[in-house]
């Protein structure tokens, strides 16, 4: 399927210990300036360790979602035709590297022949790279994972999704919110997952004047895979 090129954790630290350093890391109590010194430089090895994996030639488009839509789900098929669009269409296809959504958003770039790019996080449970990627780098922090999502891209599909999802997307929003990122298409796909949130946005947060009108104009809603390359397609950012 594909020959992954897989970079191994930050100075080679097992899956566990890195896993309990990456813990200790949000406990203040019981840490010294030692032990913060420690992450520091562990922080610092893992952006390193992703500036170094990636050397993207086009555009890039990165992929939000669940890891735990199967294949035959609606989400998995749609993700799964966009994958496969944007490949055609000349992008490099990005997302977490693990399965559901996210596999099937590479898998649908890797069989339109287009290149497929992971971020991997190192979990207990449930987060494992998927089989359809030409690269993936694993992370140990969400943060530094997230940083390499964004840092590629021109354009974001969030697809259906749980915390993670919400939270990557919240973040893109912020950032360009707050113009620390350009405003690049952010289009949210998956029906009526997102309508409530929309209406949350439109009846509770505009209202209480936390977020302007104007500003959820930063979402793009369809359900069309077609119209969603179209809208990425015509943002200057990616063509």
């Amino acid at each position: 399927m594909s020959d992954n090129s897989h970079y191994a954790g930050s100075a080679g630290v097992p899956f566990l210990t890195a896993v309990e350093d990456a813990e200790k890391l949000l406990l203040a109590s019981g840490r010294n300036r030692a032990d913060d010194l420690e992450s520091a430089v562990r922080m610092f090895l893992e952006f390193l360790k992703g500036f170094e994996a990636f050397d993207l030639h086009g555009p890039c488009v990165t992929v939000f979602g669940s890891a735990r839509f199967p294949e035959g789900h609606p989400y998995y098929e749609t993700a799964r035709r966009l994958g496969g669009e944007l490949a055609r269409a000349g992008y490099v296809v990005m997302t977490g590297g693990g399965p559901g959504i996210m596999e099937a958003a590479n898998r649908g770039a890797k069989e339109a022949g287009g290149r497929s790019l992971g971020c991997n996080i190192r979990l207990p449970r449930e987060q494992q790279p998927n089989a359809w990627l030409d690269r993936f780098v694993e992370f140990e922090h969400f943060f530094v994972r997230k940083v390499m999502l964004v840092k590629y891209s021109c354009a974001f599909v969030v697809m259906p999704g749980g915390f993670g999802t919400l939270d990557e997307a919240f973040e893109v929003m912020t950032l360009i919110q707050n113009r620390k990122l350009e405003r690049f298409p952010v289009v949210a796909m998956g029906g009526q997952f997102w309508h409530s949130l929309r209406d949350f946005l439109l009846e509770t947060l505009v209202p209480e004047g936390t977020i302007d009108l104007h500003e959820i104009g930063m979402l793009s809603l369809t359900d069309d895979v077609t119209e969603a390359v179209e809208m990425i397609r015509r943002a200057t950012t990616c063509g």
